[in-house]
Formats: structure tokens, sequence, C-alpha cells
């Protein structure tokens, strides 16, 4: 579960920090937003690097938790509602993240 707390917030550094540089290429973007999005983009390469499986692992697991917050990011923050495909893609993909990680990282229990 720890895991999977991470990738959410490695996802919300990502998608944040890709946010912003869109609303900087925007007509009527600031530079200055360029300064948080590189913060954000290099919080979101440390982050990755808090784990202790192989680098190959984690980006597979993660891409699968990406995908599942940006979804909500689409909904949350853009204002669009994920239709059914984005909904059971979404889901299929975080499945298998789920797997992933349930399968290679150790559990809390004993």
């Amino acid at each position: 579960m720890q895991a999977l707390g991470l990738f959410v917030l490695t996802a919300i550094a990502e998608i944040v920090g890709c946010w912003l540089v869109l609303m900087w290429r925007k007509p009527e973007g600031a530079t200055w937003l360029l300064v948080p999005a590189a913060l954000c983009l290099a919080g979101f390469a440390w982050l990755l690097t808090l784990h202790p499986a192989a680098s190959g692992r984690v980006y597979a697991a993660y891409g699968g938790v990406y995908v599942a917050t940006a979804l909500g990011w689409l909904w949350a923050v853009d204002g669009v509602r994920p239709g059914m495909p984005d909904l059971i893609g979404g889901g299929l993909i975080l499945a298998g993240a789920l797997v992933i990680i349930g399968g290679h990282w150790p559990s809390a229990a004993p």
C-alpha cells in the first residue's frame, strides 16, 4: 500500500509539472510557471528513485498508476468526465500495475 501511495504522489508530481509547462505554452502563459514545473518534474524523477525494486519494474508499475491518476486529473482539473472506454482501460491498466506491485514488493503483513 505504501508503494501505491508513493506512485500516486509521483504521478501527481509528473502531471502537475507537465500541466504547468502546458500552461506556460498558452498565449497568456507566464515564464515564471517554468520554475514550479521544473521543481515538480525534478521531484517526480526523485520520487521514482525511492523504490527498492529494479527500475524497469518500478516504471512498469508506475505507468499503470499514472494512467489512473491522469484520468482522475482529466475529471478533476480539466472538467472532462472519463467515458466508459477510459474507465475500462484505466481499470485494466491499474489492475496490471497492482499485480506487479503486489507480486514483487514486500507486504506489511508477516
